[in-house]
């Protein structure tokens, strides 16, 4: 079985490689389990928070802490910055049933992110 941190890097990977290719700049990257933001990034001199959250099937990727991703959020209007939440959902690629362990293949289930 995929330990849960080891299940938050792989959701971190997938959404910094969408925000790299979105043409986000990086100023701080957090990998920290329960550490948020994960990512505070610049684009066209706009700040933004990411909060990646990772999942594993049957839960939903889009689902989120209100309350955690308030507190984010008044925080990052101090900064006035642009607040999002990145929910990566993860499952064993072939069968959802089956559980998701190292060396087995798996699905992603990620829409981007969610403007809070």
């Amino acid at each position: 079985m995929l330990t849960t941190k080891e299940l938050h890097n792989l959701a971190m990977n997938v959404v910094g490689k969408q925000l790299e290719d979105d043409g986000f700049e990086f100023l701080a990257v957090n990998s920290q389990l329960k550490k948020d933001p994960q990512f505070v990034c610049t684009k066209n001199k706009q700040l933004h928070f990411i909060v990646v959250k990772a999942v594993i099937y049957p839960n939903n990727p889009k689902d989120f802490d209100a309350s955690l991703m308030q507190t984010v959020k008044k925080h990052a209007d101090t900064f006035e910055a642009i607040t999002y939440f990145a929910g990566v959902g993860f499952a064993h690629a072939e069968s959802y049933d089956l559980p998701l362990t190292k060396n087995a293949p798996y699905a992603v289930n990620y829409d981007g992110l969610q403007k809070i």
